[in-house]
């Protein structure tokens, strides 16, 4: 049966059900997932780096891989920068070079974890020249968010420490809020600090933002323009991640995602591939929400060491709307009936129906509309896009590369 049978059949049944279709597809066709530059070039583990060939290795080549992945999906039409990798002598030539790919130039991403300075830490760090280096190159990145149209600051500490008694605790809080609050005081007009959390890793001991509660006591000190952002990645096992969007959602305070998939831990893995249920809560968490989710910024955030850089990040946008489009099936008025009724299990019931349906010519039907390929990943295989870049760049040394949190 062809993709078009199929949709039509999956549309009837919607319709039947008392969705509607067009409303469905409206939605889909809206979906922004941004990308993340250093995505497309070599990154990995602490332990090894291994050069793809065809891996960008400017802010330019990043931003013609992330295009392209756009072309393929049509929901891709931003790219995230990470500072100084990305950094550009001329922002005004790449946000034009960007707009001539069809694309934006997104959240900028400070790097303070990565100078040998940085070893004990950054805002929090015991020496105030130290602090005073981490808040400039932050705000040097508000600075930029000027330049490139950004209106996106994406804050990710490794800040911690490994031992018992190190360094104060309470100290290192009132160094983090301080520090904050003075590049809170850079963002430009209508743009917004995003604060990430993890919970470990690099500190062993304790981090200084560990969880979202630590993020979210933050941005309220700091004022409207601070929200948190939710990495899928960064959290306890057996932590409810839609419990946490729920409540984020609910305070008005919840900025955006940076979407991966783990394992154990951190993992960096393609956003959807090992809980895929997970990532449905997440969605029905946010499309239930209705606006209280419309500035929500939804970016990847992946390290791809032994996966083709194009086809994994091609993938993890794939898996969003996919999440997104089961999201949007459920017969929420039905729901909402059966929770009041008190209904355990005809409740999640609904859920389980939605995530169980395959979605796939729903999106086929929405890429053709967008005039896309319907199936995006076979298309990539049978273009030369990989392969000519491959042959352009070559393979890449994986000196200086790295990932954010």
């Amino acid at each position: 049966m062809s993709y078009l049978a199929q949709y039509h059949a999956l549309a009837e049944r919607l319709t039947q059900q008392g969705l509607d279709v067009e409303a469905i597809k409206a939605k889909l066709k809206q979906q922004h997932i941004e990308t993340p530059s250093w995505g497309y070039g070599n990154s990995g583990t602490r332990f090894k780096v291994f050069p793809w060939p065809g891996a960008a290795r400017t802010a330019y080549e990043k931003i013609a891989d992330a295009a392209y992945i756009h072309q393929l999906t049509g929901v891709a039409p931003s790219v995230a920068l990470h500072i100084p990798w990305d950094k550009v002598d001329d922002w005004g030539a790449l946000k034009q070079y960007a707009a001539e790919q069809g694309i934006t130039l997104g959240a900028i991403n400070p790097n303070v974890f990565q100078d040998e300075q940085y070893k004990l830490g950054s805002i929090c760090h015991p020496s105030p020249a130290v602090r005073e280096a981490a808040i400039a190159h932050m705000v040097e990145c508000c600075e930029i968010m000027q330049q490139t149209g950004s209106t996106l600051l994406s804050l990710w500490f490794a800040d911690g420490t490994n031992y018992a008694g190190q360094d104060s605790i309470r100290a290192r809080k009132h160094r983090l809020e301080q520090g904050l609050a003075e590049v809170y005081k850079h963002l430009p007009p209508n743009s917004r600090m995003l604060i990430e959390y993890k919970f470990f890793e690099p500190a062993f001991y304790h981090t200084d933002l560990a969880d979202w509660g630590m993020a979210y006591a933050t941005a309220l000190k700091l004022g409207p323009q601070a929200e948190v952002l939710v990495d899928t990645g960064h959290h306890a096992h057996g932590t409810n991640i839609a419990h946490i969007v729920a409540f984020l959602l609910d305070e008005g305070r919840l900025g955006g995602f940076h979407f991966n998939a783990r394992r154990y831990d951190d993992d960096d893995l393609i956003v959807g591939t090992n809980n895929p249920l997970e990532l449905f809560e997440i969605f029905v968490e946010l499309v239930s929400a209705g606006e209280r989710s419309a500035n929500v910024a939804y970016m990847i955030d992946q390290s791809h060491n032994i996966e083709p850089k194009l086809e994994a990040m091609l993938l993890s946008v794939m898996n969003c709307q996919t999440a997104y489009a089961k999201a949007l099936i459920v017969q929420y008025d039905r729901l909402a009936k059966l929770q009041a009724a008190g209904d355990v299990l005809g409740a999640q019931q609904v859920l389980a129906e939605a995530f169980e349906t395959d979605v796939r010519p729903l999106l086929a039907q929405v890429r053709v509309e967008l005039g896309r390929d319907p199936d995006p990943l076979a298309h990539y295989r049978r273009d030369d896009y990989a392969a000519r870049v491959a042959r352009e760049r070559g393979a890449v040394s994986p000196a200086g590369s790295g990932y954010p949190g």
